[in-house]
């Protein structure tokens, strides 16, 4: 079938799915740009069965654009906790404060001014233009991607200069220019339900006769990327100081993962450690005795495999920690944002 014939009735046939099978998500009752927004920076990386709680709660505790702008940035990690990727987080502050001081608290109405923001690319403009103001730019995400590239053949890899013109050029052809808002909601929960990443459900797809990958049973196959993501192995050893019903964490000001979070006082190692010996020289002045090494934990980021060990420990010098690390109550941690990670550990042993 020739592509021509594939184009003819695609947005209508897509949107009529789209109104039987959509998700009930509250940003897609409102035409609130703020809203829209938040639900997309938090919904990059982010499934949308995890993100609709962390949505919920910020629009709560932060119900206008006004309001996120007058938090500080440690409360916002810590709403934002368990996410990952921060910088969202903190790219989401920047111009939440941006909106309300420079713009009056009014979100910007154009294509090319959302596109400005920081933290906003043209992905996340598009959509807001479109879901707030119903304008005609089309979404392209990995769903999109997925979804064309299955359909029309499209072999060009999704992350090439090429590939990305070529997208463009058809999302641009495809969408619908009465109903752009809708149109995109409905391509990209196709992608999100119906033409998902394994085991797509071919039998009840609308474009089951149409779609190339379906007919040359290369399913599997598409889309395609040309670059494969090289992930960094670190080893990660926390010190866990516990004294008095208070611990002490460190804060993540460097340039690294985490910045802005509280993690515990950290020794970093090329390798694995198999005993307390490293450590105890590295953190001498603090006259520190092992009580308990835990079990390795596994943590995967995009581009980094973090192994880290918790050293449950005691120090006779109290004075050296209070002044290079923070002493908390261990009945405030929880007003202290960390990353998944220590989250985790602190759960097992609190």
């Amino acid at each position: 079938m020739s592509t021509s014939q594939v184009f003819m009735g695609f947005s209508e046939k897509i949107i009529m799915w789209y109104h039987h099978n959509k998700r009930d998500l509250p940003w897609r009752k409102t035409v609130d740009p703020y809203q829209i927004w938040l639900s997309e920076i938090i919904l990059q990386q982010t499934r949308v069965n995890q993100g609709l709680n962390y949505f919920n709660k910020f629009i709560e505790k932060h119900p206008t654009v006004n309001s996120l702008a007058q938090s500080s940035e440690k409360d916002i990690l810590n709403l934002w906790q368990g996410l990952g990727y921060y910088s969202r987080a903190r790219n989401l502050h920047f111009t939440a404060k941006y909106i309300s001081n420079e713009l009056n608290g009014k979100f910007p109405t154009e294509y090319k001014d959302i596109l400005n923001l920081k933290g906003v690319g043209e992905y996340t403009a598009a959509a807001i233009s479109s879901f707030s103001y119903n304008q005609s730019y089309p979404v392209i995400d990995g769903n999109v991607y997925r979804v064309l590239s299955r359909i029309f053949g499209i072999e060009n890899p999704i992350d090439s200069n090429e590939g990305k013109k070529i997208f463009k050029k058809l999302a641009n052809e495809l969408i619908d220019d009465k109903n752009p808002s809708t149109y995109n909601q409905a391509i990209m929960e196709f992608g999100a339900l119906q033409c998902t990443p394994k085991k797509p459900n071919c039998e009840s797809c609308p474009y089951r006769l149409e779609c190339f990958a379906y007919t040359n049973d290369v399913i599997a196959e598409l889309p395609k990327k040309e670059k494969k993501i090289k992930q960094r192995t670190r080893y990660f050893n926390y010190l866990v100081v516990i004294h008095d019903d208070s611990i002490y964490l460190n804060e993540r000001t460097k340039k690294d993962i985490w910045k802005g979070l509280f993690d515990f006082p950290l020794l970093e190692t090329k390798t694995r450690l198999v005993s307390f010996g490293v450590i105890n020289k590295e953190f001498k002045n603090l006259e520190l005795t092992l009580k308990q090494q835990s079990t390795e934990y596994k943590h995967i980021l995009s581009h980094q495999k973090i192994y880290a060990t918790f050293w449950f420990t005691t120090s006779n010098n109290s004075q050296k920690l209070k002044e290079n690390f923070i002493k908390v109550s261990i009945k405030e941690i929880n007003n202290y944002p960390v990353p998944k990670l220590i989250e985790n550990y602190l759960n097992s042993i609190l």
